[in-house]
């Protein structure tokens, strides 16, 4: 109550003792804002900068004080000021600064012109948009706080003699930050040497250094051991699967590894059935069983693909359930229901035709014989599972085979097999 009666009135209090007052701004949100002599002493740097974060720039009050208590070492204020006002100018919100600051609140004591700035000049070198760059900075702001000449320039360098274009250094970056921040000399640069005294060609390098660039910053040994299990399983250094399945192998541990394979073989899947489906499409074992599972299940509930069709094309595996399986099985049902069509596509086509090519030949077509309602709830059933997919959601809308009248049912298992390699050799 008294503390309330003090924040309410304190204006009036100070306005009858003014010798009391400090003199600079006061801030109610910090206890050390009050000065603690009659004398009114000045407040010392960390809590001017405080108010400067809070009062000027609207920081949070969680972060403010861990910012200002970082820099009270005889910083200079103007230029942590300057810094603020040049990154709120060029895009950053409240939430990334905060971020930002949370991490790495040292930021505030580089030099603008010197450090901040020629960042910012090197990324709009190579097409970054200013809202790319606050998000690059934001998702590792270590990168702010990288020497130019030691370690940015150099690393920048050093993956533009690895790719083709500087489009690909940019696309590169921009999926993985920590390609800029790794200490590339001992991770990415020795284990691309290693990949080709494998025998694998640069060009196929450098796609793979593209989509997955993360598995170059892994450990040697993590990749040697990786090569020596895609050997094991067959797949030749010289083939297009090697050098895709070098990421599928190094990002799963053999326990991961053994129970996914485990799990193919109780969907009924023998084991050179998986060999098969992991030489031809190794990306696909990357992601979720799960979701692989459900495909697997949806796909066979058609009556119209079976297990020879999923071994045969593996990468439908890859296709998502709710952007793509969905709409179009619900399109086909639809038109098969109403004997619009006898033949349905062959999986390449449904799991992988872009949208406008598989609307040209299955839906235009029969446009006038298909109720537009179905066609529009279809296209609706897309778009709320596109919005759902972008909470990491994998719920399939209830409505979406609801004309389709299938019900699923996982393929009973064939017994298990003796497996022929697995990840403990």
């Amino acid at each position: 109550m008294m503390i309330a009666f003090v924040r309410k009135n304190l204006p009036f209090l100070i306005s009858k003792h003014s010798s009391l007052a400090c003199p600079v701004s006061l801030s109610l949100y910090h206890p050390h804002s009050f000065c603690t002599s009659i004398e009114g002493k000045i407040p010392d740097k960390s809590h001017i900068l405080f108010d400067v974060l809070r009062q000027k720039f609207e920081l949070s009050p969680d972060i403010s004080p861990r910012v200002a208590s970082e820099l009270s070492q005889g910083k200079n204020l103007e230029n942590a000021e300057l810094i603020l006002s040049f990154l709120k100018e060029s895009g950053f919100s409240n939430t990334q600064l905060e971020k930002i600051l949370k991490y790495k609140p040292r930021v505030l004591s580089n030099s603008l012109e010197d450090s901040i700035k020629p960042k910012f000049k090197i990324f709009q070198d190579l097409g970054f948009t200013c809202d790319e760059i606050s998000k690059l900075f934001t998702s590792n702001p270590a990168i702010l706080q990288l020497s130019l000449d030691n370690s940015l320039i150099p690393s920048i360098n050093l993956l533009r003699g690895l790719l083709r274009s500087d489009d690909e250094l940019a696309s590169l970056i921009k999926r993985s930050t920590w390609s800029l921040t790794g200490k590339l000399e001992k991770t990415l640069l020795p284990n691309v040497e290693f990949l080709k005294s494998c025998g694998v060609p640069m060009d196929r390098i450098q796609i793979v250094l593209n989509s997955f660039p993360n598995v170059f910053l892994r450990k040697q040994e993590i990749i040697r051991k990786s090569v020596e299990k895609v050997n094991e399983m067959g797949i030749k250094a010289s083939s297009q699967a090697f050098i895709y399945a070098i990421p599928a192998i190094a990002g799963m541990s053999n326990e991961v590894l053994e129970i996914k394979l485990q799990a193919y073989r109780d969907l009924g899947f023998s084991d050179s059935d998986i060999l098969t489906m992991f030489r031809k499409a190794p990306h696909a074992f990357s992601g979720s069983f799960e979701k692989a599972k459900k495909i697997i299940e949806l796909l066979l509930a058609t009556g119209r693909f079976d297990m020879p069709c999923i071994v045969n094309y593996p990468k439908a595996l890859a296709s998502s359930i709710e952007n793509r399986y969905m709409p179009r099985l619900r399109i086909l049902g639809i038109l098969e229901s109403r004997n619009l069509i006898s033949d349905w596509p062959s999986l390449p086509a449904l799991s992988m035709l872009p949208d406008d090519e598989f609307l040209k030949k299955f839906v235009i077509p029969y446009f006038d014989q298909v109720s537009d309602v179905y066609i529009t709830e279809s296209l609706e059933i897309k778009r709320r599972a596109s919005v759902e997919s972008t909470k990491m959601e994998i719920k399939p809308p209830k409505a979406s085979l609801r004309s389709i009248k299938m019900e699923i049912k996982p393929k009973a298992s064939v017994g298990k097999k003796t497996p022929k390699w697995s990840a403990s050799r």
